[in-house]
């Protein structure tokens, strides 16, 4: 059935009087307001309906032994799933002292006894209609929120969309596999699992770093799309100056990245890459470009894409030499630990190479 041909929820008021006459009296002034009543004698049980039935309106008596009506308030207004519940104090004193009181535990409106049935459906009327003007409120307020979330998803979305597509055009500049993007993400969440379950390593990785790693590995080359393509196609060795061109994709590419950045809302997986991109080639001994940082100084998301773009790199086909197998990748790899590569995440490959692609 749809939502609006539903027949609206009639709104239960809980009365709470240890005095009978009192609850049957506010009892028939409710009903004949088409409204439910739910009566209790007492704070403690008022409590536990409250708990089960959630009502529209409290109406409390103060005087009542054991839990007044000032503490009860206390307690509905202390909960974050009853604080919205509007409180009418009772009382048959009209003290001012007694009315500021109320007002300061968090009560809405202050009736005395005995009852004026009119001024009674009056004042409930009014507080029954802000409950629901809140409470629609509310759930606007949610629904607006739910619709921005949903659009600035949705602009993330189109923001990572164009970023794989400028990769894909990276990649066939560089004739790399068609696997290799895929082969790089797979290995990278491979290895900072393990990296995970590490002593060293354990306190730095979150569930959600490997996530992000995961999606932000594949632009660590995205300034290739500025590289000339006969270079990067090249097949002799390259030139000191050609080098000096190739070594400009990682300023070009963490370039791209923070002006992407810097249109929209900061988030973790935008700042990932940018230190992916930015420091992937930099060297354990600070040998490597564009920066020379060396050691911890190199973001560890980088020191990981470094090794892992290594080892999918040595076994795969390039277009001036064949792949080389695993062990073979592994050796070589072996001798640039700790000039290259950070020796520990290196002894982590070596435990669990058996595991990556």
């Amino acid at each position: 059935m749809p939502q609006e041909n539903m027949p609206k929820e009639v709104a239960k008021i809980l009365v709470v009087d240890d005095v009978e006459i009192n609850r049957f009296s506010l009892r028939d002034i409710i009903q004949e307001m088409g409204y439910q009543p739910v009566l209790a004698e007492n704070g403690m049980q008022a409590l536990k309906i409250i708990e089960r039935l959630h009502p529209q309106l409290a109406i409390l008596d103060i005087a009542m032994p054991e839990m007044d009506g000032y503490e009860l308030c206390k307690k509905i207004k202390e909960n974050p799933e009853t604080r919205d519940i509007p409180v009418v104090f009772i009382s048959a004193f009209d003290d001012p002292s007694d009315v500021v009181k109320g007002f300061d535990f968090g009560g809405e409106d202050y009736i005395t006894k005995p009852f004026i049935p009119k001024v009674v459906k009056a004042r409930l009327k009014l507080h029954l209609r802000l409950y629901d003007a809140n409470y629609e409120l509310v759930n606007m307020n949610r629904r607006l929120q739910s619709s921005i979330n949903e659009q600035l998803h949705q602009l993330e979305m189109e923001k990572k969309n164009v970023l794989y597509a400028l990769i894909r055009v990276a990649r066939e500049n560089a004739c790399y596999d068609v696997d290799h993007m895929e082969r790089l993400c797979y290995n990278c969440r491979i290895l900072v699992e393990a990296m995970q379950l590490s002593p060293e390593y354990g306190h730095l990785i979150s569930d959600s770093f490997i996530d992000t790693i995961e999606v932000a590995t594949p632009l660590c080359d995205l300034g290739n799309v500025a590289i000339p393509t006969d270079i990067l196609q090249k097949k002799e060795a390259l030139t000191p100056e050609e080098m000096e061109v190739i070594h400009t994709h990682t300023t070009i590419g963490a370039r791209i990245l923070e002006d992407i950045r810097d249109t929209g809302d900061y988030n973790d997986f935008l700042q990932m890459s940018i230190d992916i991109a930015h420091y992937h080639h930099e060297n354990w001994d600070g040998t490597g470009y564009p920066c020379q940082k060396k050691g911890d100084e190199i973001p560890l998301s980088a020191q990981i894409v470094a090794l892992v773009s290594a080892y999918c790199a040595m076994t795969e086909n390039r277009i001036y030499r064949d792949s080389y197998d695993i062990e073979e990748a592994l050796e070589l790899m072996e001798k640039d630990v700790g000039t290259k590569y950070n020796p520990e995440i290196y002894k982590i490959i070596r435990k669990i190479y058996r595991h990556m692609h």
